[in-house]
């Protein structure tokens, strides 16, 4: 694991709406690292990784990805810079097929042969939509739409993968099926930030984590330690 910042957030503020979603907050990801932001639904999450991927502007603060800022560039851009993230609600081409939507996650590159090896790859990952994949996306069940999005985020090949909420309405089977993939994508060494409400389950998986409570950072550091907080687990792991 590197010492090296991937992505390094300063000072970050979203507002929207008259609301301050994120109020000033710091937190780094490194390279090789699994990090979770963990938090109740409303503390900020989803606007900082908007943030992050430039589908919500920041009000105030600094964003830099591979040491250069990243602000106000369109999320094409990042795809192309290696930052890919999968959106909570999945995403998916509903009318495009599961390869449709595989090739759809590989568009800003032209290595057509490397493309097919990784697409059987996916289908490795994930067998349920190699046995589908002529299936519309829309047809599939919330599991396999979000087997299916992070086959297609991970078909870029990036360098950071931005997860949100990933096992959000899930039955539990599905929920097990993808922190096991998150785990493998882990050690393949993809650097992942997790953004998820199951605090358990990212803390058990994640290097490091961050808890964050109406748009502030209250918390942070290795994953067990929090895991294992008093404070933690009476907030979010109901003891």
């Amino acid at each position: 694991m590197s010492n090296e910042a991937l992505l390094q957030v300063n000072g970050l503020q979203v507002a929207y709406g008259g609301i301050q979603a994120v109020k000033g907050i710091d937190f780094e990801v490194r390279a090789g690292e699994l990090v979770c932001l963990i938090g109740s639904n409303g503390a900020g999450k989803t606007s900082t990784m908007k943030a992050i991927t430039g589908t919500l502007s920041a009000s105030a603060g600094e964003l830099h990805y591979l040491g250069r800022p990243i602000a106000g560039q369109g999320t094409w851009d990042l795809v192309r810079q290696g930052l890919a993230m999968v959106p909570e609600g999945r995403g998916v081409f509903t009318r495009m097929s599961i390869a449709e939507n595989l090739q759809m996650g590989a568009y800003c590159r032209d290595d057509k042969a490397q493309i097919a090896a990784d697409t059987e790859q996916m289908y490795a990952l994930f067998p349920r939509l190699k046995e589908r994949h002529g299936q519309l996306a829309g047809t599939l069940s919330g599991g396999e739409q979000q087997m299916l999005a992070m086959a297609r985020a991970l078909m870029s090949r990036p360098r950071l993968l931005l997860l949100d909420e990933p096992s959000m309405g899930l039955a539990p089977v599905m929920v097990d099926k993808i922190f096991e993939v998150i785990r493998d994508v882990a050690a393949q060494g993809v650097t992942i930030l997790l953004v998820e409400q199951n605090a358990s389950r990212a803390l058990a998986i994640a290097d490091r984590g961050y808890v964050m409570e109406s748009g502030q950072i209250t918390l942070s550091g290795p994953a067990q330690t929090l895991l294992h907080d008093p404070a933690v687990r009476a907030a979010y792991l109901g003891e």
